[in-house]
Formats: structure tokens, sequence, C-alpha cells
């Protein structure tokens, strides 16, 4: 059983990555400032590292997802129950990630965790399960687009005011005119010409920026800090995640929780790096357009938000704070693709049940063997 166990937690880690690696850097890809294989690798190594650094700064996921106080003791202590919640949220997270769609594996974890617990006859603390994660995981998502939405705006403000100006591309098909301040008065003029243009659409082209701040050009700037931004969301994503799948293998006495980290962590890298390109469509391309500008503050707010939960031990879910903040990006440049956005609020709505389904089913297939 604990050679099982220890799969089944990989196969859980696996999927995971899958769905969720490329969420920290989906804003590189999506605006263009990145190739997928540059910004797929790039959170493989910035993910890894919040793994790691997991051991000493999340202490407290480990415990809450271990279900000590929200499921009883003597049945968390059990490797066939954590067997079947890694099974309950594993094939949640694949069947998702399946269609393309980002859930939040920390919702699917606590559905298979309740649903498991439920089917074994465990009573289930009502207001831990409130304080500890219901609070957090719906706050989270909200917190972040009110927050991008203020945010974006002052950091354009302060840009403007810096004369650093945005220019893009006046392209007839796939020919590029030339270069112009992004949705000036010629590009204006075309459209009520009824020349069939695209603004910063063509495959090769996006927005860039004119201009230096002191002295030091704020093109190659931003860009920097895109990529710091993105890394920053991506070590959060493993620091927030690791612990809570990591809590499942600690029912095996001979494995610490720094062992436990590192598979995991392993695992979720791998899950990323082989099955992660339907997700990163839906995230890059599928909910709103961006420029590098508004991805760098997507990230920004992202990357504050996850790690500050994490080293309090909120549970939060990187999914929902990291669409959250392209959700806000969507409503403040008015390219929001709202078909896509309802889509990705359907799936985190049946998220929890269908952990708590495919928990219990799995209880009820073990329970055939182990009585």
């Amino acid at each position: 059983m604990i050679i099982i166990l220890a799969l089944i937690v990989a196969f859980l880690a696996y999927a995971n990555g899958a769905n969720d690696n490329f969420k920290g850097v989906a804003t590189l890809f999506g605006s263009g400032t990145a190739s997928f294989k540059r910004a797929i690798g790039w959170a493989t190594i910035c993910t890894l590292a919040g793994s790691i650094c997991a051991v000493a700064l999340a202490s407290t996921q480990l415990k809450n997802f271990s279900g000590k106080g929200l499921i009883e003791e003597a049945l968390v202590v059990k490797p066939e129950f954590a067997a079947c919640v890694a099974v309950g949220a594993g094939l949640t997270v694949l069947i998702a990630t399946r269609f393309g769609l980002p859930i939040s594996t920390t919702h699917g974890l606590l559905g298979a965790l309740l649903g498991t617990g439920i089917a074994a006859g465990s009573v289930i603390d009502g207001s831990k399960l409130l304080s500890s994660f219901a609070a957090p995981l719906l706050f989270s998502p909200l917190l972040a687009i009110v927050a991008t939405t203020l945010i974006y705006p002052v950091l354009r403000t302060v840009r403007l005011r810096l004369g650093v100006s945005s220019q893009s591309c006046l392209c007839i098909g796939t020919q590029v005119l030339e270069v112009v301040p992004a949705c000036d008065a010629v590009c204006m003029d075309a459209a009520k010409a009824r020349i069939e243009i695209t603004h910063g659409q063509a495959a090769t082209c996006r927005t860039a920026y004119s201009g230096a701040v002191m002295g030091i050009e704020a093109e190659r700037t931003l860009n920097s800090l895109h990529f710091l931004s993105a890394g920053a969301v991506s070590f959060a994503r493993g620091l927030n995640d690791t612990p809570k799948i990591a809590a499942l293998l600690l029912v095996m006495q001979h494995v610490t929780p720094s062992l436990a980290l590192l598979i995991v962590g392993g695992a979720i890298a791998m899950g990323g790096l082989i099955s992660g390109r339907s997700v990163a469509e839906t995230m890059s391309h599928k909910i709103t357009q961006m420029n590098h500008g508004q991805g760098f503050t997507a990230n920004l707010v992202t990357a504050l938000i996850v790690i500050g939960a994490s080293r309090i031990g909120m549970p939060v879910s990187t999914t929902h704070v990291s669409c959250g903040t392209l959700f806000g990006i969507g409503a403040v440049n008015g390219t929001a693709r709202w078909r896509t956005i309802l889509s990705i609020f359907s799936a985190w709505l049946i998220t929890l049940p269908m952990g708590a389904v495919m928990g219990a089913a799995s209880w009820s297939v073990v329970r055939v063997f182990y009585g």
C-alpha cells in the first residue's frame, strides 16, 4: 500500500503540474514576450525552486492538507485514505486539463478530502472548513480582480508621466506598414475608411514601449521585470501547492516532510513540461488580449497575494488568483472574452463536488479490498 500511495500521489502532482505550471508565465506567452518553450522552461525552474523552499516556509500548509483537524485523525493516518484523496483530486484535475480548463488543485484536494471523509463515516469539522479553507478560497479571486483593476491604471499613469509611450504596428493583412503609437488617429482613420486592418495582432507584432527612465531603456527594463514577475508567480505556486500534495505522503512513517516535498516538486515539474500545452493556450490567448505591461501587472498582483497567503498558511488557489488578475486586465482593457471566462467559472463551481464524488468512489473501491 505504501508503494501504491507514493505512485498515486506522484500522479496527482503530475496532474497538478499539467494544469497549473503554465499559469505563472501565461502572460509571457500571451503578450508575445516569450515563446512557449522559453516560458515553460522558466516556469519549471521557478516552480521547482518554490517547491524546495516550501520545506522551510510552508509547514502550516502541510498540516492543513493532511486532513488533521478537518477529518477524524484515526482516518487521516491510514494510507488508503490518503490514496483515495489523491486519486479523487488527480482524476478531477486531469479531466479539466484534457479540456484545457484551468481549475484549482486546491479545490480538487479539498473536495476529495471531504468526499472520502464522508464516505468513510467521518465527522467534518465545519468551523475549520469555513475558516481555514472556504473563506480564503472564495475571497482570493475577488481580491485579485479588484487589486488588478485598481493597480494597473495607477501603473499606466506613472508610465505616461515618466514619458514612456506605447507603440504598436499598423498592418494590412499580415504586412506591417509602420510602427505607430498604439491606437492613434491613423488606425482610427483606416478603420473608418473600411480598410481591412489589424492593429497589433499580426503573428510577429506586439506592443512595445518607447522612452527611457533615468537613462534606462523602458522596453528592456519592462521585459526584465515581466520575466521576474512571472518567475515570482511560478515560485509562489510551487511554494503554495507543493505542500498541499506532499501532505498526503506524511502518513508513511519513513517519509520526512523534506523528502515528500522534493518528490512532489519533481512530479509537478514533469507534468508541466509534458502535458501543459492545452491549459497554456487557454490562459495565454483565450481569456483576454494583453501587452507585456498588463502582463507584468497581473503577475505582480498574483505573486503578492499567493506568497503572502502561503506565508500565513492560507490555502488560496493560485489558479483563481492568476485567472482573477487576467479577468481584471480584460475588464480594464476591454478585451475580456466572457464566454471563456464563464466556462472557467463553471469549471470552478464543479471542481469541489467532482473531487468529492471521485474521492468517495475511490474509497468505495478500496473498501472492497480492505474491508
